[in-house]
């Protein structure tokens, strides 16, 4: 069988691809041995986020007598909450599957194998093609600590189908999943323990707003223990122990769970990467060029696999510019206005660089701050809470990162990237009439 475009994985690189190339005529086949949508849609982004809007509800609910509503006896139902994120994603998936087969992509289900640059094989059968693209994704990182194999344990893929609420959660690792778990728990009540080996959580977040999520959920009654080194683990009565060194000497903390959410690395094994001459960079990951392209012509890597931007939004665009460069349409990939986004509640952003990032480079900048009520909205919506909005620009007023606590971040970050890949000045946005009142007249305020 022969294709023009091959695709081993079905996550959002891989999916994205698939249309793409199909759209523009493309013969396509895709292989994927679990689930389309990959992990962001059947075990990350998708599920943890509907899980958070439940927690979000329900502590809207539990607060709404700061709006005036009386609410009585708030409960909640995690069964419930479980069954409604699994069928959140089965919606989801069969959408993806409907796209994919109305554009007639072959979609493969079972483990693929890279033969060379153009066969894969794949249950027995034998797959030619012109370009070859590699969209395998990650998966949960987890240290050899010592007693780790004797304790029962979670990832992100067991605590997003635990039925039960624990009474108290320890959780290793305070990056954006471990903190984003850590607001859907303690939301619900659990006595949660975030222990993380550097002095601030949400490593690569502007550190200014890592420090306001994490006194806020201190103030909600989250332990962190910060610049502590996990030295090992201990079954417990009705729990785990987690022993750990710090500056102040060792100590231990005890869960009922425990949840290990130290990273992700790219999955470079189990698919034949091995058999193709590709350049590596110092993990192991396959080097890429701007449209994507490895050091073997033809055969591209986008999404987590290269390793550059574990995110989700930046394997589409990746799948995007790879496609592109197959059919001869100038685009390259452009790494300087990638958002990221934290879903805790409130909700944190960043795009482009921070204030840390500026200073290791040397680079002059200066800092503008503003709180979120500036803006009538906001403060409508937000009885005795506040947020900040930070700009970061060079001498020239020209953004160059911005950085926002408060909601909805998520959905305004996007217009600061926009900014920032199109080289704009703050001075812009007086240029642009927002609706009123809108949360996003914070921007004009700058």
């Amino acid at each position: 069988m022969k294709y023009q475009v091959a695709i081993i994985g079905g996550g959002p690189a891989g999916y994205t691809a698939a249309e793409a190339a199909a759209k523009a005529g493309l013969s396509v086949v895709l292989f994927e041995k679990n689930s389309l949508g990959g992990v962001c849609l059947n075990e990350g982004c998708i599920p943890t986020k509907t899980l958070l809007y439940s927690a979000k509800t329900y502590d809207a609910a539990r607060h709404a007598g700061k709006y005036a509503v009386n609410v009585q006896e708030v409960t909640f139902d995690l069964p419930k909450i479980i069954s409604r994120k699994a069928k959140v994603v089965r919606k989801l998936v069969l959408g993806i599957k409907s796209r994919l087969a109305a554009l007639h992509v072959t979609v493969v289900t079972g483990e693929a194998c890279v033969v060379d640059a153009r066969t894969v094989t794949c249950g027995g059968d034998t797959y030619e093609c012109d370009h070859l693209l590699l969209c395998t994704g990650s998966q949960s990182f987890v240290p050899p600590l010592e007693g780790l194999d004797q304790v029962p344990y979670w990832t992100h893929r067991e605590a997003l189908s635990n039925k039960e609420v624990p009474s108290s959660l320890v959780i290793v690792g305070g990056g954006v999943i471990g903190m984003e778990f850590a607001a859907f728990f303690s939301s619900l009540g659990v006595k949660v323990t975030v222990v993380e080996l550097l002095d601030e959580i949400l490593n690569g977040i502007d550190r200014e707003m890592a420090a306001l999520v994490r006194a806020d959920y201190a103030k909600k009654g989250v332990d962190f223990l910060l610049q502590t080194k996990v030295t090992a683990v201990r079954p417990a009565d009705g729990g785990v122990t987690v022993c750990y060194e710090h500056a102040g000497g060792t100590g231990c903390v005890t869960g009922e769970k425990l949840l290990m959410s130290v990273g992700r690395r790219p999955v470079i094994e189990g698919f034949g990467l091995e058999n193709l001459p590709i350049e590596r960079t110092g993990r192991g990951w396959p080097k890429v060029d701007r449209h994507l392209q490895t050091s073997v012509p033809g055969v591209y890597a986008c999404g987590d696999l290269n390793g550059v931007s574990l995110l989700a939004h930046t394997a589409v665009r990746e799948a995007e510019v790879a496609v592109h460069h197959i059919l001869g349409i100038a685009d390259e990939m452009d790494y300087r206005a990638i958002p990221g986004v934290v879903y805790t509640h409130p909700e944190v952003a960043s795009v482009g660089s921070s204030e840390e990032a500026l200073q290791a480079a040397g680079t002059p900048y200066q800092a503008v701050r503003v709180p979120m009520a500036f803006s009538g909205r906001f403060v409508a919506e937000n009885e005795g809470v506040n947020g900040w909005c930070k700009a970061l620009t060079d001498a020239d007023g020209r953004l160059l990162g911005m950085h926002l606590y408060g909601n909805p971040a998520s959905e305004l970050i996007v217009m600061a990237g926009m900014m920032i890949a199109d080289g704009r000045q703050l001075a812009d946005w007086k240029r642009y009439v927002f609706p009123h009142p809108t949360v996003g007249e914070i921007f004009r305020e700058l």
